[in-house]
């Protein structure tokens, strides 16, 4: 399946403006990519002066690429004031926890009553591949990993016919991946997740919609209960968002 953003490419092949659209889709990928992984903190001041450098494109391509991500809610506007990496906070978390329990659980169930053979084979490829990479995952390996955990959940809830429910559990998907970023390194982290990805897909395999539903249910609230727990013991704290981007370490290629 298509990511949008590949559709959007591959459709820009035809266009006239290919070129700069080609360049708007790389830098917003880009940003999109450094705010998800942390290196664009939240709360970050995003300043197109400093930024069309590190990007290596013009402003007006750049300010294209962030409105985007002001549309995915990744970024604010602050009217005249200019733009900001949206803030995160835990309850904000919350919401986006109960928003993708109530939307994955039930495409779960309508995959399992619905996908046919090319759904059960695109799930089972999807967790060999899956798994190959964690048994136990390497920080190398660690950017693939996501990758093909995507792909499996993506996979997974499949076999229900809504785009609309893939378009938005990749949204609210991209916006966990800013928490879960926070919980790496605390005690419980590294915890068994291909035994969660294995009862999953036994489970979505075999037709078994409750136990199925309930092994995601529980995979899902591992991190954000993780998160929460370690809030209130201080363990970690949230960054509280007023820096502005020239940029900093934060910012140096990996």
């Amino acid at each position: 399946m298509k990511s949008a953003l590949e559709t959007d490419a591959s459709l820009a092949l035809d266009d006239p403006a290919a070129p700069s659209r080609t360049l708007i889709e790389r830098a917003y990928a880009q940003l999109r990519n450094d705010i998800i992984e942390g290196r664009l903190l939240p709360g970050d001041k995003l300043r197109v002066e400093h930024l069309k450098e590190r990007y290596g494109v013009g402003a007006g391509t750049l300010r294209e690429a962030i409105t985007r991500l002001v549309s995915d809610a990744l970024v604010t506007a602050e009217g005249q004031r200019g733009f900001r990496v949206t803030p995160i906070t835990p309850q904000e978390l919350e919401d986006i926890t109960q928003l993708r329990l109530h939307i994955e659980l039930e495409a779960l169930r309508q995959s399992i009553r619905h996908g046919g053979a090319a759904w059960r084979e695109a799930l089972r490829q999807s967790y060999e591949a899956l798994s190959a990479l964690e048994q136990p995952i390497q920080r190398k390996n660690r950017p693939q990993w996501e990758a093909l955990n995507m792909r499996f959940h993506e996979a997974l809830l499949s076999g229900q016919q809504s785009p609309w429910t893939q378009k938005v559990l990749r949204l609210l998907s991209r916006h966990s991946e800013r928490y879960r970023r926070y919980t790496m390194g605390l005690p419980g982290a590294m915890r068994d997740v291909h035994s969660e990805h294995t009862a999953i897909f036994e489970a979505a395999m075999a037709g078994h919609e409750a136990r199925a539903a309930l092994a995601l249910e529980a995979h899902i609230r591992a991190t954000p209960d993780l998160l929460a727990q370690a809030l209130r013991s201080g363990a970690i704290t949230l960054p509280s968002g007023i820096s502005d981007v020239c940029h900093s370490a934060s910012m140096a290629p990996e």
